[in-house]
């Protein structure tokens, strides 16, 4: 039997039987698969299969792809061949309410004129006008319809959050209403510095997808009663009147989530743009937190050496750390929060404190905190920054970790127990409030989480951070819909290494501290040579005495040293990186085959020793 085994004809026999039975697998078994990512990113979560047994009515979904055009390109047929098993798999786990239709629209065919008619966006691949569909419509008995224009292949990640999304969307007859109140540009407009028109935030127009936004004036004296939940974002201009009407909103049982900042630097208003005035940039809630057990205070900003982003500073200069634009890792996200579970990386931009007040009766629960390498410093100092660096000089921790953002539930009392002008005393009290308050605006915008590339007209988001996330897992779970939430933000997140990290800010804390030693050197150096020139004759101040001239040789020396020292410190960092990276080339080249030659080895030798006894 051994020879025969590995005789040649045996050989081909085991190769034929082999293939015949990975043909077989892809017959009888084409679904079938093993997720071994360490996310499960190919496994549907229990949220898609949520959204899939709550369908009561049918849903066709037609996934248009050029098969065709695209015979050239290898990653994005792979790519199509992953989004139609996908959609294969939608259909078989909807059981009959989900009709899946896939078309290949030649050119010059009623295929391709159905696609244009549904909005997909083909790109044109020759001068002949040939183009190339990529993309998926969805209907509904309604008739109504939502559209995935095209499959970028940078977005695989968002792959089932984009599917579900669309069959959720087609299963809700109508949308949950949310109220918004914005002081920021979030629908676009003109840029008061450029004078360039501004398209409207990713943030926005996701929420739009999902929801029936209503925008809300400044000066509301009632919420609609319609309104589920209500959004505020930057609400500096908001009167008292309209502060009453969130407080009576809030008592009756509406969701609330709003986002305050002591320093919205996305804010371009006339009185924001004063140079100098940090005060026009921040927003509050008034009495309203206080009223909820919260302590917030508009001036300060919450700076984090640990989580502090590195921000370009122009071509030439090398990368630096700004303390107040933070990159909020899983460490300091609510894992049990169904808001933020999902969540893998969230960025706030000069962000403030929330603070429980003591006995208060509700119960504050922190979402996303920052680390214990952190202090709180005022607001001004961010309002002529030029260099992020400067922040960092005399930086101190105070040690504590501070909230950037809070879930607040459980009995509240009303801020304005005796009524305002104008309106009677309302409601006095409530059994349990859900409100969800947000130290930071900037999050929102679109230069913190996501970059936009235009693809032939059409706006493609392409995210790196989960700011979007969680601004709709927090809708979501306020307007009483959780079934997306363990859907999103399961794509490629980023993967920060952390030990390269921590050798890098080890480093620039020595490059600061040769460099404030320079400057100081440099301070004393020109007092001393002031002191020397006081007992001169003033006609002879150009003539350097013997000590002028000393002393300014031997600052040039312990200048020339300290930079040698500076070069080295860099050098030292690269120099400490570039020695971990030789190590993990060492061990994924040589010394995993090697571990595993020698194991083979070994396990020949004792087989072989024990057939010997």
């Amino acid at each position: 039997m051994k020879r025969l085994i590995f005789s040649g004809a045996g050989l081909l026999v085991l190769l034929l039987a082999f293939v015949a039975f990975n043909m077989a697998s892809n017959v009888l078994l084409p679904g079938a698969r093993i997720d071994l990512t360490e996310q499960k990113l190919y496994t549907f979560s229990e949220g898609t299969q949520q959204i899939l047994a709550d369908l009561e009515e049918p849903i066709d979904l037609y996934f248009f792809f050029s098969d065709q055009a695209s015979k050239k390109n290898v990653a994005l047929r792979n790519y199509a061949k992953r989004v139609e098993e996908m959609l294969k798999e939608y259909e078989r786990e909807a059981d009959g309410k989900i009709r899946l239709h896939i078309i290949d629209p030649q050119p010059f065919s009623e295929a391709e004129d159905r696609a244009a008619e549904f909005g997909l966006q083909g790109i044109p691949l020759t001068q002949s006008g040939d183009n190339l569909y990529f993309g998926l419509a969805g209907t509904n008995e309604l008739a109504q319809r939502e559209v995935i224009p095209f499959f970028a292949l940078e977005q695989e990640g968002m792959l089932e959050y984009e599917l579900s999304r669309l069959v959720s969307t087609l299963a809700q007859t109508e949308k949950p209403k949310v109220g918004l109140i914005s002081g920021l540009p979030m629908s676009g407009g003109m840029t008061p510095y450029s004078q360039q028109p501004s398209p409207a935030w990713v943030a926005l127009e996701q929420m739009q997808q999902m929801f029936d936004v209503q925008e809300l004036q400044h000066d509301v004296d009632q919420i609609p009663d319609d309104i589920g939940v209500l959004l505020l974002v930057h609400p500096k201009s908001m009167t008292e009147a309209a502060l009453y009407a969130v407080d009576q909103f809030v008592l009756r049982g509406g969701k609330l989530l709003a986002f305050i900042d002591p320093y919205a630097e996305s804010d371009q208003g006339m009185e924001a743009m004063i140079e100098g005035m940090a005060d026009g940039k921040s927003s509050d809630l008034g009495p309203l937190l206080k009223a909820w057990g919260v302590q917030y205070n508009p001036e300060q900003v919450v700076v984090d050496e640990r989580q502090g982003m590195s921000v370009s500073r122009g071509q030439g200069q090398l990368p630096a750390r700004h303390i107040g634009w933070l990159e909020v890792e899983p460490a300091q996200i609510d894992r049990e929060d169904t808001i933020t579970a999902p969540l893998q990386l969230l960025t706030v931009g000069t962000g403030g404190a929330l603070v429980p007040v003591d006995g208060a009766k509700t119960q504050f629960t922190p979402l996303l905190t920052s680390t214990a390498d952190s202090a709180l410093m005022p607001s001004e100092a961010f309002a002529k920054l030029r260099d992020p660096e400067d922040l960092l000089k005399g930086f101190t921790a105070d040690e504590h970790t501070y909230t950037f953002a809070a879930r607040l539930e459980g009995p509240a009392e009303s801020a304005y127990p005796q009524g305002v002008e104008g309106h009677e005393p309302g409601l006095q009290s409530a059994d349990n409030i859900n409100v969800v308050v947000v130290a930071d605006t900037d999050m929102l915008t679109d230069r913190m989480w996501v970059q936009v590339q235009d693809l032939f007209g059409q706006r493609i988001p392409q995210p790196w951070a989960d700011n979007g996330g969680f601004l709709i897992n927090a809708l979501d779970n306020l307007s009483g819909s959780d079934a997306l939430i363990s859907v999103r933000s399961r794509g490629d997140f980023s993967r920060p290494f952390t030990v390269v990290e921590k050798l890098q800010r080890d480093a620039e804390s020595r490059f600061r501290a040769s460099e404030q030693r320079l400057q100081q050197q440099l301070a004393e150096t020109d007092q001393r040579l002031a002191q020397l020139q006081q007992n001169q004759d003033p006609n002879q101040l150009t003539e350097l005495t013997t000590e002028q001239r000393d002393a300014i040789q031997q600052f040039i020396d312990e200048k020339l040293a300290i930079r040698k020292q500076l070069r080295d410190v860099r050098y030292k960092l690269n120099e400490d990186i570039d020695n971990l990276g030789t190590q993990l080339k060492f061990i994924n080249i040589a010394l995993v085959p090697l571990l595993l030659t020698f194991g083979v080895l070994i396990w020949w030798l004792v087989g072989r020793l024990r057939r010997k006894h």
